[in-house]
Formats: C-alpha cells, structure tokens, sequence
C-alpha cells in the first residue's frame, strides 16, 4: 500500500518521490525476459541513431501485459488528484478524471492512441540524455521509471533529474533506488512556490552513464502518443 500522503508531500516539496518495492524479484524478471520478444512492442529505438544518448528502448504494443496494466491504472488513480491540484496552482481550471480509461479516452479523442510504456536497456557506456516525454496535445504532468535490476547487476546509471527556475541556475538530483522501486517525476514543469505565489519551473530527466553490467527499467507513461 502506498503512502499517498508522503508521495504528494515528496512531489511538492522536492519535486520527484519515491516509493518502496511495487514489484519483487520475480516480477522484475518476468519483464525483463520479455524484451527480447518483439511480438510485445510496437517500436525498438537505438538512442545513439537520434542523439538521444547510448542504449535502445521499446515500446509495448497493445494489449499492455497484464502487470503494465496494473501498475499505470493504479499509479495514475493516485496522481490525478495531485495533477488537478498542480493545475490549480498555475491558475489552470482543468482537472484530470479520477480513472486513467477515462483519461486516455481524451487522448484518442486527440488522436493520441498509440501505448506510451516503455521497457530501456543499458550496456557499458549506455546513458540517456536530459529529455522530456511529451508526445501530442495531451500530456499527463507526471511519469513513473520502475528500476527492474537488481543494483548488484551493475555500475553507475542514476537517474537524473534536472530543474531550471527562472533567473536561476539549474538545480540537479541523481537518484538511486532499489529493484522494484519507482521514481515518480514531472514531465515538463511544476509549481513551486514563491514570495509572490506559485512560479513554474522546468525539469528534463535523464540517466547517468552505466560503468558496467546492463541496466533495465519500465518506463510508465499515462498519455499515449500519436
């Protein structure tokens, strides 16, 4: 069970949050041995062709698996309501639905229906540029990354995430979690508030460079992509 409260608190305060164990051993494993079954994925993409960094991703195909699935409803059940609070701190009237079908119906509606989870994999040498992950009109304001080695499997590869505030130098973090663990972050902005009220500020994510093993991560998007 996840403390809602602690994430909202960690999310305002520091702007990222993280949680304890969501999956255990075996279900980590369980999806990293499907990344060599193409049949799941709609697309494979090789960073180093796009400059996007050093490593390769895919995206799932639909249906989600079933533990995908799971994870993306429940996650965004519980950060829609923080979504439609952030909104309402940049003087936005919008809300989120409290359930992610009903979400995602606005993004087809959009023409935003192609799934946007996504499974990464790092060798030696793989990192990922700073970056954000919006792909059309509709954007969630948050994204999950689900650390599925265990940390005994390699070297480096923290993740980073970085934030500029206006006027301001850039401020970063490098995070560490655990297997199993999520590391809850905006997509492009968040609210932060000041002397004279809430300011935004922008955040891009990325991965510091693997020293050594391989490094896998489930990555949950909430909005799909056209």
């Amino acid at each position: 069970m996840l403390n809602w409260e602690e994430i909202t608190k960690s999310l305002d305060e520091k702007g990222f949050a993280t949680t304890e164990p969501v999956l255990n051993p075996d279900q980590c494993n369980e999806l990293i041995a499907m990344y060599s079954d193409d049949r799941r994925f709609r697309s494979h993409i090789i960073m180093e062709r796009f400059r996007f960094g050093l490593g390769e991703y895919k995206y799932f195909s639909h249906p989600l698996p079933e533990i995908v699935q799971h994870l993306r409803s429940d996650f965004y059940s519980g950060l829609a309501k923080i979504a439609t609070s952030w909104n309402q701190r940049f003087g936005q009237s919008s809300s989120y639905p409290e359930k992610l079908e009903y979400y995602l119906h606005a993004c087809h509606a959009k023409g935003q229906t192609k799934p946007t989870p996504l499974m990464l994999k790092y060798q030696p040498g793989g990192y990922n540029c700073l970056h954000q992950d919006v792909y059309g009109e509709m954007v969630f304001p948050f994204q999950c990354t689900v650390l599925l080695s265990p940390k005994s499997a390699y070297e480096g590869g923290e993740f980073l995430l970085v934030e500029q505030r206006p006027r301001a130098q850039s401020r970063g973090e490098a995070i560490v979690c655990e297997q199993g663990e999520v590391i809850i972050f905006p997509v492009r902005d968040r609210p932060v508030h000041g002397n004279r009220g809430y300011y935004r500020t922008i955040l891009r994510h990325g991965v510091s460079t693997i020293r050594s093993g391989e490094r896998y991560t489930l990555g949950i998007i909430f909005h799909d992509a056209k």
